[in-house]
């Protein structure tokens, strides 16, 4: 199976061709904005070196939040557009999916992904569940955990502190191989659906102007 992996949810733009589970070609760019330039030009440069046309995809595997809301959006959108203009399928992946798919054997240890918010607060995806919550605010895990995120290094101290059972890993942000996984899983049915929409916890923020837009020029 053929397929594009992209993401742009946290602070990285990657884009990645997986072809029957090896990395065949892949880019990543750190990138806080910017997300809707830099993500189309990663996607040429895979798919150049790939030797592959848009069409002979099998598959798109985005990732869709939680995390920056321009970024989400941006990679969304891209993702929608290509498959549409190919008729190629796009599978949604959330970010906590995408990190846990990263990770070796666990010994059943369950996997919390957590996000900075950029807003003194992090994104917790657990149980396929998304909270929000201050980082004084963490909820006590029920039992051994896996912490996983761009946020990770601090959740595990403060959990650790708590007498916590956790592991610290290296999974920081998502990589293509990981998406590209879960997204053939989910398309071949052995994952549950996810709706191909942003995962947005907080509101964006960007807010409208007081008085509203402007009109349009008169002419």
């Amino acid at each position: 199976m053929r397929i594009l992996a992209l993401d742009s949810a946290l602070s990285r733009c990657s884009a990645t061709i997986v072809i029957d589970g090896r990395t065949i070609a892949g880019h990543r760019q750190d990138a806080r904005n910017g997300q809707a330039a830099i993500l189309p030009a990663l996607v040429r440069i895979v798919l150049e070196e790939a030797k592959l046309k848009t069409a002979a995809l099998d598959l798109i595997a985005v990732t869709v939040g939680p995390g920056s809301f321009t970024g989400i959006r941006s990679a969304v959108a891209l993702a929608q557009g290509l498959g549409a203009g190919a008729d190629v399928p796009v599978i949604a992946v959330s970010v906590g999916e995408a990190l846990a798919a990263a990770l070796p054997n666990l010994h059943g240890r369950q996997v919390w992904s957590v996000i900075d918010s950029r807003r003194g607060r992090i994104f917790l995806e657990r149980d396929d569940t998304v909270t929000a919550c201050a980082i004084e605010a963490l909820p006590n895990p029920r039992g051994p955990v896996a912490i996983a995120g761009d946020a990770a290094a601090v959740v595990a101290s403060r959990l650790a502190a708590r007498g916590a059972n956790v592991m610290l890993t290296d999974s920081r942000f998502p990589s293509g191989g990981p998406i590209a996984r879960v997204g053939g899983l989910r398309l071949a049915g052995e994952l549950g659906a996810r709706a191909l929409e942003p995962v947005y916890v907080d509101p964006p923020e960007a807010k409208l102007p007081r008085g509203g837009l402007r009109p349009p020029p008169v002419r």
